[in-house]
This record gives structure tokens, sequence and C-alpha cells, in this order.
């Protein structure tokens, strides 16, 4: 039993791998910051452009969504930061993370928000359109804020996930949480760094976990 705690819960290896954790943390933030609302405007983009247009644009964003959907974001993660090179594009780390989670979560958020949109009675649009607004005016202040909220606990799932998912990012070598863990584990030859790092995933996500918990069972007694 001291074997294993003093492998996995070794206090005073925490401590010691603390600055690099923090550092780790700092660009996980950072990351999250950037990624979130990149991926919660494109896809509200996208779910109003499918909401307004025709068939055959339609058709294209379905393709979209569905194959950023289906493609693994690993997979996507490294073609863009190690493929991209071949064609002249050569993106940092940080860039080639942003892009290939923003290109990932954004189809997963039109989805969630097409859904909210969906939600809206038709009865409320035909009167914000009978008070003379444009069909933009009448889906940027009638239908978006009333979709939203109908689905904030969907939307508030999809962000934890991109949080989480923000270690995929180790792969190209950004100096994110998980990251910085394992360097700190390859240094100490103990596993308590990578310990620590999933306790400060658990410090920072359970808030948001209890919050959509809260907000389904709210949901449920409306």
């Amino acid at each position: 039993m001291d074997t294993f705690l003093g492998q996995f819960f070794n206090l005073a290896m925490m401590q010691r791998a603390w600055p690099l954790l923090w550092q780790g943390l700092q660009m996980t933030l950072l990351v999250s910051a950037v990624v979130v609302p990149g991926g919660v405007i494109c896809g509200a983009i996208l779910a109003s452009v499918q909401s307004m247009s025709n068939r055959a644009v339609n058709a294209l964003l379905i393709v979209y969504i569905d194959f950023f959907r289906a493609f693994p974001p690993l997979v996507l993660l490294i073609f863009i930061y190690y493929g991209m090179p071949f064609f002249g594009v050569d993106l940092a780390p940080f860039s080639a993370v942003c892009l290939a989670m923003v290109l990932n979560i954004s189809a997963y958020f039109s989805e969630v928000v097409r859904t909210g949109i969906e939600s809206v009675s038709k009865g409320q649009i035909e009167a914000a359109r009978a008070t003379g607004l444009t069909r933009m005016q009448t889906l940027w202040y009638v239908t978006l804020p009333q979709a939203i909220r109908n689905v904030m606990p969907d939307l508030l799932s999809n962000i934890l996930e991109t949080i989480k998912n923000t270690s995929l990012a180790s792969v190209v070598t950004l100096p994110e949480l998980l990251r910085m863990a394992r360097v700190a584990q390859g240094n100490m030859y103990n596993t308590s760094p990578l310990v620590a790092a999933a306790l400060l995933y658990l410090l920072l996500l359970w808030p948001l976990v209890r919050f959509i918990t809260y907000l389904q069972n709210k949901k449920l007694t409306q």
C-alpha cells in the first residue's frame, strides 16, 4: 500500500511538479478560452445558415457537419499540424490545436443550436415577421435567444467535453496540462504528477458538471 501511495499520491512529488502543472493549466485555460467561444459562434452561424438556406446549401452544410462529427479529432489535429506543411501551411502548435478543435466542435454545436432553433414555435416567428422584422432580425432577436436557452444544458455538456479534449493537444507538444504532467512524470519517474493533473481537471470541471445537472433538473420540473 505504501508503494502504491508513493507512486500515485506522493504529495512531495506533486508539490515539486506544481510549477510545470501551473504552466500547463494556464495553457489549457487559454486554449479553452479561444476554442469554446470560437466553436459556439461557428456552430451558431452554421445552424443559422441552415435554417435560412435552400436545399442545395443545406446539403453542403450537412456534409460538412457530418464529416467533422465523424472524423476523429486526434487524427484531424495530427493531419493539420504534421500534414499541412506539405501544402505550404506551417502552423504553430497553438494555432493547429485551435483550428482542429474549432472545426470539430463547431459541427457538434451547430447540431445543438439547430435543435434549439427547431424547438421555437413557428407562431412566434410568424408574429415577429408580422411586426416588420426581416428574417435575419427575427433569427437574431427572437429565435436564437430562445433556442440557446432551450438547449443550454446540451451546450454546456459539449463545452465540458471540449475542455477535456484539450488534452489531445499534448500530441503536438503544446505545453497544456496533460503534456506538462507527463514531462514532470518523466523527470521524476513518478506517476503522482498525472494524478495531480487529473485532480486539477476535476476541480476545474466539477462546478460545471453540477451546474449542468441543476439546469437539467430544472428543465425536467418545468
